[in-house]
């Protein structure tokens, strides 16, 4: 296939330049990295607002960026229910209630804290579930990031994940955490510059908001989870622009999903699941400096993901009409996936073209570095510690981090080429994530906030919350049960293995011997200090005010869109 565009030389400057930056952090860290903790956790000495953007870039991925404009495609504004209500409420959460858990008992990892609160089975079944999910994943962001700059310039897809794989393994085998901190803030910053340029050229080629209402054609066409065209009906069109019109039915909105499956699947489950548990943005907020920022972290981090959807769902909604055929069937490059790299090759000229790639590469290579560096964390503390070679000094353990950094990014090249049949990013991430993380969302409510809860309670409600999700997979795929898209199927699946998990662990917590209290303070929320008083600090540092002013700025843009 013949390429979309040219890039002229100062594009590729610009991406060499970047590129020579990260390396550059790599070795400058890699001074400072002298113990295990150093590379694992950055020696908990990094600010809150670095820790803050470095916590949300983790997640500006592939899905984040390449995916989210693919939905708004497909979706429109319902897509922004991934922020608003996927991700806000549970980043405040994480904030306010669950930090001081986990910073507080100064555990390593969330396999760890589970250790502490249940037992060793129930750490490694969590430990081998995420390693193997984190592998994955960071194959996804990097063969998404090769088939789009093959379609974009012409690179070798092979060529362009080795690339990429290369730099990533330097700068984190050489920092570790902190490398891959600083490297995100630097990302982050580049995926606002080089997006933003292209949301204010689209509207005005689009002629304003209100005239991209008009000129988005009423028989929209979905083709990313249909076998054939399926045009949309008046109600599906009217809340193609809104968040929560026509989701009373299945068919009064583009995702055909009703309201008690966005609230329960994606609002509740999905969300507090990947925010609350995953160690790979938990991670992030380990390595702050004290109590208050750890705390903090999440929440600033909360303040741009409000604002998130303006900048990776809207280049989806302007692709529509702008992009003529986007999402033609059997017509690989004009699929959803590509909306937003249509755009820029269709917008941008030499010079911004390098910036606007640039910011590709780095939410590819942000998204495989955050789950790089929370690999070899999990792996060597929570297996190759635990199991294999306990107690060995921390120079051992430090090699070992490295070594795995290697062997992680060696796996996700090959897991690269093996997701190359996922036929949509998005629901290929939901899908892995109602399996790790829906389940895993029971046994830490419970285990936090039930003090009653026991060790095997908690052990066999995340093994009968993952075969939940595995039986519910099974029979959509068999089409004994029927949704209407992925995402709906994937949204009713988290919320099946999250009350089936919650089930198994309430009664099995019942028959069985829970922990002395001794062994549950700074674990359990009825057992643990609560923090000290923040009232002598300035407002913006006052966890709980922060948090309170992002849920309102969440509800006011849900009600503006409404």
């Amino acid at each position: 296939m013949k390429p979309l565009l040219t890039a002229a030389p100062i594009d590729y400057m610009i991406m060499a330049t970047y590129f020579a930056f990260m390396l550059i952090i790599g070795f400058v860290v890699s001074r400072h990295t002298k113990t295990s903790e150093d590379f694992f956790l950055s020696g908990r000495r990094i600010p809150a607002w670095v820790t803050g953007l470095a916590f949300i870039s983790a997640n500006l991925g592939a899905v984040e960026v390449l995916g989210m404009a693919a939905s708004g495609s497909e979706y429109g504004m319902m897509t922004a229910h991934f922020y608003w209500v996927g991700a806000i409420p549970a980043m405040v959460f994480l904030g306010i209630f669950m930090m001081p858990f986990y910073y507080g008992s100064k555990v390593r990892s969330v396999p760890e804290y589970l250790q502490k609160r249940y037992n060793e089975p129930t750490r490694f079944i969590n430990a081998i579930t995420f390693a193997i999910s984190t592998i994955v994943l960071s194959g996804v962001n990097m063969y998404a990031m090769g088939l789009v700059f093959h379609d974009l310039i012409g690179w070798n897809i092979t060529l362009s994940i080795i690339l990429s794989a290369g730099i990533v393994l330097i700068y984190t085998a050489l920092g570790g955490l902190t490398s891959s901190i600083y490297n995100e803030v630097l990302q982050f910053f580049l995926i606002v510059l080089g997006l933003t340029p292209l949301i204010i050229i689209g509207l005005i080629a689009a002629h304003g908001w209100s005239a991209l209402q008009n000129h988005v054609p009423h028989a929209l066409l979905v083709t990313s989870t249909a076998k054939k065209p399926v045009y949309m009906n008046a109600a599906q069109w009217h809340s193609f622009f809104h968040t929560w019109a026509g989701t009373a039915t299945v068919h009064g909105n583009p995702m055909h999903i009703t309201w008690p499956g966005i609230v329960l699947g994606l609002g509740f489950v999905l969300s507090f699941g990947y925010w609350c548990t995953d160690f790979l943005v938990v991670q992030r907020a380990l390595a702050a400096n004290d109590m208050n920022a750890a705390r903090r972290t999440p929440l600033i981090a909360a303040i741009p993901k409000t604002l998130f959807p303006f900048l990776v769902i809207l280049p989806g909604l302007l692709a529509l009409p702008l992009i003529k055929g986007l999402g033609t069937p059997n017509n690989p490059t004009l699929s959803y996936n590509n909306a937003l790299p249509l755009l820029m090759a269709h917008y941008y000229p030499a010079g911004m073209l390098g910036l606007g790639l640039t910011a590709l590469l780095a939410s590819f290579m942000s998204g495989m570095a955050g789950n790089v560096t929370a690999f070899n964390t999990v792996f060597t503390y929570d297996l190759y510690s635990s199991y294999i070679k306990p107690d060995m000094p921390d120079e051992h353990y430090l090699k070992i981090g490295r070594l795995v950094t290697v062997v992680g990014v060696i796996v996700s090249v090959v897991t690269a080429f093996l997701a190359a049949g996922a036929p949509s990013i998005m629901d290929y991430m939901q899908t892995v994530f109602g399996f790790v993380n829906a389940p895993l969302l029971a046994t830490f409510l419970f285990g936090m906030f039930w003090k009653r809860t026991t060790p095997w309670g908690g052990f066999w409600g995340l093994i009968a919350g993952m075969l939940a999700a595995l039986t519910h997979y099974l029979l959509t795929i068999d089409h004994v049960l029927h949704f209407s898209t992925d995402q709906s199927g994937n949204f009713w699946r988290a919320f099946v293995a999250f009350a089936v998990g919650a089930i198994v662990t309430y009664l099995v917590s019942l028959v069985t011997q829970p922990l002395p209290d001794e062994k549950m303070r700074g674990l359990v929320y009825q057992l643990t200090p609560k923090p000290e008083s923040d009232s002598h600090l300035s407002w913006w540092r006052r966890p709980v005010v922060l948090g309170v002013l992002i849920l309102i700025f969440a509800l006011v843009v849900n009600i503006l869109f409404w």
